[in-house]
């Protein structure tokens, strides 16, 4: 066996999770450590976003003690909301009590600039690739874990040394282009909504990408915008891990995120994030 071979067998062995695990296999035991990070407050959408995943995730089980949230906005910040600075941000996810069988998210939301990673705008800093992955190869660097990024060019999270074998990255837009629905008068930028749309029907994360990429797709066909084209890395290791949440059978409520009434998309709803 080659070298990189044997790496490759080290890793999955680690994980404890086969790379052609089947999307109908159930969780692991353990649950999620969950950091939701909205990174500005110029408008509500981000920490919208980050207040919608917090009650998803409690309602799908998750102990509310594994939920953490950040904003950048003084006003939200509360025993339970801490505040999206650099150093805060990476040294909590570094610091994350992950233990054997758990699985981490990460998932932050703000604007971003093209090459130079997603901004935090508590302390006017820009938070870069490498930067995210030495602190998730601190904590979660031997379970499942799946890094969601929503910005304008926020493709550079996708790759380089954010891809690993255990890491799942979905990212809202190619890292030269810009993505949407950043203003006062939206709920949800158009990424974020596509999010919490896919997440409560879909069994894999791969599948909440395909469902979410498809609904930005739609939305930006109505705006008649330069596509976002969302962009994922699946780690050989959860290439097709799931969710870990009960899908809603037939005829069950599903609770989805709110829209502009009969999905019209206004001239001003598409102002690049």
């Amino acid at each position: 066996m080659t070298a990189v071979l044997r790496r490759w067998a080290a890793a999955l062995v680690m994980l404890g999770v086969s790379a052609g695990a089947s999307s109908a296999a159930g969780p692991p035991n353990g649950t999620w450590q969950v950091v939701l990070a909205a990174g500005d407050r110029s408008e509500p959408v981000f920490d919208n976003a980050t207040r919608a995943l917090a009650e998803f995730f409690q309602q799908r089980g998750v102990p509310p003690d594994n939920i953490h949230r950040f904003t950048a906005n003084p006003q939200q910040l509360g025993a339970t909301v801490g505040r999206s600075l650099k150093r805060v941000l990476l040294g909590h996810i570094a610091g994350l009590p992950v233990q054997p069988g758990d699985r981490c998210l990460v998932f932050m939301t703000s604007h971003g600039e093209h090459g130079a990673g997603l901004y935090l705008a508590a302390a006017q800093e820009m938070l870069r690739p490498e930067e995210l992955a030495r602190a998730l190869d601190a904590a979660c660097g031997r379970v499942p874990t799946v890094v969601i990024v929503s910005a304008c060019y926020s493709g550079d999270f996708a790759a380089g040394k954010m891809a690993r074998p255990n890491r799942i990255v979905m990212t809202a837009a190619r890292a030269d282009r810009p993505s949407f629905g950043c203003q006062a008068d939206r709920t949800y930028t158009f990424f974020d909504e596509c999010l919490l749309a896919a997440l409560p029907a879909s069994p894999t994360w791969r599948a909440v990408f395909d469902q979410a990429a498809t609904c930005v797709r739609g939305l930006e066909m109505q705006l008649g915008a330069t596509p976002s084209e969302p962009q994922a890395y699946f780690g050989a290791a959860v290439r097709n891990l799931p969710t870990g949440f009960p899908v809603p059978r037939t005829g069950d409520a599903v609770a989805t995120p709110p829209v502009n009434p009969a999905g019209a998309y206004p001239r001003s709803a598409g102002l690049a994030r």
